[in-house]
C-alpha cells in the first residue's frame, strides 16, 4: 500500500508543471527583486544587464522580471519578459499597450526621481511570460538604478 502511494505520489509531481513557471508574483516580490536588481547594477552593470536579459540569477521568477532603460537615450537594454523581447531596443517612451495608454513615457519619468526611490506606475496593460500573450492588467516598481540606468519589475494583479 505505502508503495502504490509513494508511486502515485512521484507520477503526479512529475506530471504537476513547475510552480514558478506559473506563479504569479505580488508586489512585495517585485519590489524585492528591485532592490537585488539595483544592488547587481551597483556590483556590475554589464553583468546584471545579461543576466537580467537571460532571466539568470533569480530575475525572472513566475512572472516577475527586471527590466531596465538607459536613461540617456530612452531606449530599454534589458527585458526578462520573453514575450516581449521585439522591444529591446526601442524608446521606452513611445510604448503604448494595446488601450493606447502612453505607459513607456510614464515609466521613464518615474525613473527621473531620486536614486533609491521607487515609483508604481499601474494601470497599463502588458503581456506576462509564458505561453499565453495576451495582454493583461500590469502594476510596475521602478527607480533610478545608477547615473544612467533605470530599472523596474512589474507584477500582474489579480
Amino acid at each position: 500500500m505505502l508503495r502504490k502511494f509513494m508511486i502515485a505520489a512521484a507520477s503526479v509531481a512529475v506530471m504537476a508543471p513547475s510552480a514558478t513557471a506559473f506563479a504569479q508574483g505580488t508586489a512585495d516580490q517585485a519590489k524585492a527583486m528591485l532592490m537585488k536588481a539595483v544592488a547587481a547594477v551597483k556590483a556590475d552593470e554589464p553583468k546584471a544587464i545579461t543576466m537580467f536579459n537571460n532571466g539568470e540569477g533569480g530575475f525572472l521568477e513566475g512572472d516577475l522580471y527586471v527590466f531596465c532603460i538607459n536613461l540617456s537615450t530612452g531606449k530599454l537594454v534589458a527585458l526578462g519578459n520573453p514575450n516581449a523581447k521585439q522591444l529591446l531596443g526601442r524608446d521606452e517612451r513611445t510604448l503604448k499597450d494595446s488601450t493606447g495608454k502612453a505607459f513607456g513615457e510614464e515609466i521613464f519619468d518615474a525613473m527621473q526621481k531620486p536614486e533609491g526611490q521607487i515609483t508604481e506606475v499601474r494601470g497599463y496593460m502588458f503581456p506576462k511570460p509564458g505561453a499565453n500573450k495576451t495582454p493583461v492588467s500590469k502594476v510596475s516598481l521602478v527607480t533610478k538604478a545608477s547615473n544612467d540606468l533605470g530599472c523596474g519589475v512589474g507584477y500582474y494583479p489579480k
